[in-house]
């Protein structure tokens, strides 16, 4: 896995590099310049569908538990996953061993999260079905949404197995094992340096995984904030563009964000989706009118965010794991 993992990086980067000097770096760099301090502002938006993101999960916990906590944890898992080689895994493996340390229970907290992807799946499923739609509207183009509309029937059967194995079987011993491969042996309740004793309650996490699939109105309620929490995310792209000197629609911010979100998820083997983001990026936008040189300054935006944002997110999560924060007790 690892190997893979760094052969699909070096991959990736070597697509960025060349799509960016085939569109001409200093042209891009100058697009940039353009914005100035106003990508700045990029950072503080990207609260806005985290925050939509952890009520969405906060539905999911049976316990009351602090909308700030939840918050915290899911910047964290966020950055784990956009800026470290842990093939989109990593982060809710440690999701769960800060939530534990926040007083939930651990199979209570395994649940939640495990749920929780599956609804940030559907969501990110409907948002797809909005961009294709998107894509229809504004270039007329019947054959490519056709091809886009295939695609996404066919993967709908594997988001119904998802759901029927979260539903009827173990899941989470398997993600354990999956997550102990890409993040070694840290235990990620503890901080320690031992084996993550999560088998032994492999059995109390997918009963508890059940009991919540059998919420329905809980799951229809974070599905609900979760895909609030895509669709915001648009904002990004659509404000992004317009201090960069092209601006475009909210459909077409729209059409963009889901489809390139869409690409970068399915090929998750690629370390920060480098080179994945890039590529298809410049993919769609030459779908929707949008030069190379524009895309490939709106990916580096995007990039320039994801550090920004991620790197304190790091920080502190070694903070909580080296010095013992998140020591709060949920509310009662």
């Amino acid at each position: 896995m690892k190997t893979a993992v760094r052969i699909a990086f070096v991959a990736g980067l070597a697509v960025a590099i060349a799509l960016i000097l085939r569109s001409g770096a200093a042209q891009i760099f100058d697009l940039l310049s353009r914005a100035s301090w106003w990508l700045l502002w990029l950072v503080p938006l990207r609260t806005v569908p985290i925050v939509l993101d952890a009520i969405g999960w906060q539905a999911l916990v049976p316990v009351r538990t602090r909308l700030r906590t939840l918050f915290g944890i899911a910047c964290i898992r966020e950055a784990i996953n956009r800026l470290l080689p842990v093939a989109n895994v990593g982060g809710e493996m440690v999701g769960v061993g800060l939530l534990a340390r926040s007083g939930v229970d651990l199979p209570v907290a395994a649940a939640s999260v495990v749920v929780e992807v599956l609804m940030t799946l559907v969501s990110q499923y409907l948002l797809v079905a909005l961009g294709v739609v998107c894509i229809l509207e504004l270039t007329g183009e019947v054959a490519l949404t056709e091809d886009l509309a295939v695609l996404l029937a066919a993967s709908l059967p594997v988001i119904v197995l998802l759901v029927a194995l979260m539903r009827y079987g173990s899941v989470f011993d398997w993600l354990r094992r999956l997550g102990m491969r890409l993040i070694g042996s840290v235990n990620v309740v503890t901080g320690g340096k031992a084996p993550v004793g999560f088998g032994a309650s492999a059995a109390g996490i997918d009963a508890a995984i059940r009991v919540s699939c059998r919420a329905h109105g809980r799951l229809l309620r974070s599905i609900a904030w979760q895909f609030a929490g895509a669709l915001s995310g648009t904002a990004e792209t659509w404000l992004a563009l317009r201090w960069i000197g092209h601006p475009i629609g909210v459909v077409e911010a729209i059409a963009l964000e889901s489809l390139t979100q869409a690409v970068r998820n399915f090929v998750f083997l690629v370390p920060a989706g480098i080179g994945v983001q890039e590529a298809s990026l410049v993919g769609l936008g030459h779908v929707l009118g949008i030069a190379p040189d524009v895309a490939l300054a709106l990916s580096l935006a995007k990039r320039m965010r994801e550090i920004l944002f991620g790197v304190p997110a790091l920080v502190a999560w070694q903070w909580i794991v080296g010095r013992g924060g998140f020591a709060s007790r949920r509310e009662t």
